[in-house]
């Protein structure tokens, strides 16, 4: 397979109606032809911004406070300026699912940058325009070859790093150290790549949270040096309420490698199964937790649908 068509976590169905979405920005609706920011912009410059990823299902934005917890907490972290409150995020959202007729199988970029700046150089103080704010929504349903085959891993050089150097835990533009991680797996054959941490301990993949299966019980690592995934957060809540026996904690590839099932977790895949970590087979390929994970998954996004239908 070359790197090409070979599969990632984002893979989706295609999609005719794709081609003429409208996008939001900054409050205007327009055609995905005709939809841009500007050059200097701090988010084209710099990647001086914020994005949360997330998914529509019949009308309704799963886990959308949680999302907005992420959203809000690393832009107040890092003093950038939403320009508008929840409800106004609600809004454009809706305005945006409504004019391009969405209701379900959508997925939304949600992204924030600290607006024009009027000169070509990092000072924040530089960013005088206020905020630009980009809505893309696209019909996307995960590629249904990558929920039965599962997606190949290698591990990389490049790591997660200390949060000192650049927090994990910030969804930011910046996403360099993500992208060399995908371009390392890609040369070494794999669909995308498993990243340690600074102390050689299995942490994430280069776009999903990591979990494996030993002997029933469920270990995803101890979560400081990766992203606080929303969907990583439900899967855990999930395991707990459930009886599934789930672990925080530091482990090495040799777990990884003798695992019984490994699975990845996002917003778009939910759970994607991984068929193999740098050649090696994982498991036999049945995976009866992370399908008992996943069905409970689904149960606990239709009762966030009941929920926010029943405000």
């Amino acid at each position: 397979m070359t790197p090409q068509n070979a599969p990632s976590t984002h893979d989706a169905e295609e999609d005719v109606r794709n081609r003429d979405i409208l996008i939001y920005v900054n409050g205007d609706l327009l055609h995905r032809d005709e939809a841009k920011v500007s050059v200097y912009d701090s988010g084209f410059m710099l990647g001086d911004g914020m994005w949360e990823g997330m998914r529509l299902y019949d009308g309704v934005w799963a886990f959308f406070d949680e999302h907005m917890d992420r959203f809000f907490d690393s832009c107040r972290a890092v003093s950038l300026d939403v320009g508008t409150d929840r409800a106004g995020i609600m809004e454009a959202l809706t305005r945006t699912a409504e004019a391009n007729g969405m209701v379900t199988d959508v997925h939304c970029r949600l992204m924030l940058t600290r607006g024009v700046k009027v000169k070509p150089f990092q000072h924040p103080k530089l960013s005088q325009s206020g905020p630009t704010m980009v809505i893309i929504m696209e019909h996307s349903k995960p590629a249904d070859v990558l929920q039965s085959k599962g997606i190949r891993l290698a591990t990389v050089p490049q790591v997660r790093g200390l949060p000192m150097s650049q927090d994990a835990k910030y969804n930011s533009h910046s996403k360099l150290n993500c992208v060399i991680a995908c371009l390392q797996a890609e040369q070494a054959g794999a669909d995308e790549g498993l990243m340690l941490d600074p102390h050689g301990f299995v942490n994430t993949t280069n776009a999903c949270n990591f979990f494996i299966v030993r002997r029933g019980e469920v270990w995803t690592s101890t979560g400081d040096y990766c992203m606080n995934g929303v969907t990583r957060q439900k899967v855990i809540d999930i395991c707990r309420d459930n009886g599934i026996p789930v672990h925080e904690k530091n482990f090495s590839l040799y777990e990884a490698y003798g695992a019984d099932e490994a699975f990845l977790t996002g917003t778009f895949g939910a759970q994607t199964p991984v068929a193999e970590i740098d050649g090696k087979q994982i498991g036999s390929g049945d995976r009866p937790v992370m399908r008992r994970i996943r069905r409970l998954y689904k149960d606990l996004i239709e009762q966030e649908i009941a929920r926010q239908k029943g405000r």
